[in-house]
């Protein structure tokens, strides 16, 4: 017999009579295992104690995370609810794209925000192409994408979110709306894109009767 054969069958002893330790123990005090931490050795009791003092830990980093998640979703949240609010009251405004842009900037706390619709545009150059074909907003380097030469400050963006605007169920753009930071994480490639999407069918529904 093997000594993998003999572990397992010790191993499906141990599970077929739970009851083992509580009848022997003295086995629990006396057996001794190699700690994980340091290599010591100890009790199987305190070996014990080890494992479920390393699982509590990583439930409370589960739990820290979720809540660090749960925590930042409410802020998305409540700045979203604050942006449509302003919006809302700015449907009066004679620019009415300009009008989306400041008040998603000062809303999310935005460096920099701004949006063109292509029916209004004279300077689109490549960003319209560039936005037909998008299937989500793009997130990432900013540095020669296009729209952020409409920016006041284009040379010092360092990542950029570019949302495409469309009508429901149309797959040609009617515009784009870029935000970008000088912090190269603020739109870092590997972050989700859910509330930008929501972002873009915001604002196309606001601005979509300017378009034909």
């Amino acid at each position: 017999m093997t000594e993998h054969t003999d572990a397992q069958a010790v191993a499906d002893f141990l599970l077929a009579h739970p009851e083992f330790f509580e009848d022997n123990p003295e086995l629990t005090a006396s057996l001794k295992l190699s700690s994980a931490l340091g290599g010591r050795t100890i009790s199987l009791q305190d070996r014990q104690v080890e494992v479920l003092r390393e699982k509590i830990r990583q439930l409370e980093l589960k739990l820290s995370n979720l809540m660090r998640i749960a925590k930042d979703n409410d802020a998305i949240i409540a700045n979203f609810h604050q942006w449509t609010l302003q919006l809302w009251r700015s449907q009066d405004a004679n620019d009415l794209g300009e009008a989306v842009a400041k008040t998603l900037k000062d809303a999310f706390d935005l460096p920099e925000a701004t949006l063109r619709l292509w029916d209004h545009c004279t300077d689109a150059g490549d960003a319209r192409a560039f936005t037909d074909q998008l299937n989500a907003p793009y997130c990432g380097a900013a540095s020669g994408k296009p729209g952020l030469a409409w920016l006041t400050n284009a040379t010092a963006m360092q990542s950029a979110a570019l949302i495409p605007l469309r009508k429901p169920d149309s797959e040609q753009s009617i515009g784009l709306l870029v935000l970008a930071s000088p912090d190269a994480q603020r739109f870092s490639s590997d972050m989700g894109t859910d509330v930008l999407s929501r972002i873009g069918e915001t604002a196309s529904a606001v601005l979509e009767g300017l378009v034909e």
